[in-house]
């Protein structure tokens, strides 16, 4: 019977939304407006120094507090939420882009290409992640660009490695030998035949990976290596007020609460978008 290709769509994809998956999906959203709408939603300039006190309280005012240079620490945190979700979203997509499409051509492929790059990819996913990150960004000075790339590069290979043994499988499958039967190049089996069947657990894996780099871009930026003053991402934020978390100060509570909400959330909504692989030759 000759293969017929099908329209990608939920339905297709296993995706079912439950009540959970609804509110990760909503706080998700929240914060994607937030990042877009920060200059809009601020009070205050992101630098600005408003607060005659330091580390000042929650107030009519200052509905998060005043941070340690007496800084509104909404707007902080509004202005952060563009860095952290635009760097984490930009990387997560070049790493997930980079690997798996080298996966999909791995899978393809096969024979040395295939076993040179896991090898090469495999070599590249042992480096301790925050460490590769320190090193390279240390040496390269800190930017927007280097950010983006350097955390797009931890993450790719295990993009790879996800999207070739997904791949792998479906290159087995009966559709994909009758398409290469019928004399279709390369491109058109990864992009036509495979890709249209991995696309659902990628998409799962695509959320995973955001959360992954979120929290390793906080962690550059608590080490004072991530976004540079006076901006800030939500972990600069938190690691500039340190020295308030002694005495339970908004300014270190909020931005630690709005990483924790951000991820979570990405998680939930994750875990509730069950997807599985269908045969399209039917």
């Amino acid at each position: 019977m000759i293969a017929r290709r099908l329209p990608i769509t939920p339905a297709r994809l296993g995706i079912r939304f439950n009540a959970v998956g609804i509110t990760g999906a909503t706080i998700v959203l929240f914060w994607g407006l937030v990042a877009l709408l920060a200059p809009l939603l601020a009070p205050y300039s992101v630098g600005a120094i408003v607060d005659q006190d330091f580390f000042g309280p929650v107030s009519s005012q200052f509905w998060m507090g005043s941070d340690y240079l007496g800084r509104d620490v909404l707007s902080r945190v509004l202005y952060g939420a563009r860095f952290t979700v635009g760097i984490s979203l930009a990387a997560t997509t070049l790493a997930c882009f980079i690997g798996v499409t080298l996966g999909m051509i791995a899978a393809v492929a096969g024979g040395w290409f295939d076993t040179g790059l896991s090898r090469f990819l495999d070599a590249l996913n042992s480096i301790p992640h925050l460490m590769f990150g320190l090193v390279v960004v240390a040496a390269i000075g800190s930017s927007l660009p280097v950010l983006i790339g350097t955390l797009a590069v931890i993450y790719s290979p295990g993009a790879y490695r996800f999207a070739r043994a997904l791949a792998v499988n479906i290159n087995t499958m009966d559709f994909v030998t009758v398409a290469r039967a019928r004399g279709e190049k390369t491109s058109y089996l990864i992009w036509s035949e495979i890709l249209p069947n991995i696309v659902g657990p990628v998409l799962a894996d695509f959320g995973l990976r955001f959360v992954f780099i979120v929290l390793v871009l906080s962690g550059l930026s608590f080490l004072g290596l991530g976004v540079q003053p006076p901006y800030a991402d939500w972990g600069a934020i938190v690691k500039e007020n340190i020295g308030g978390l002694p005495f339970g100060a908004p300014a270190v509570i909020f931005p630690s609460l709005a990483i924790a909400s951000l991820t979570i959330s990405v998680n939930m909504l994750i875990d509730n978008l069950p997807v599985k692989i269908r045969d399209r030759s039917a």
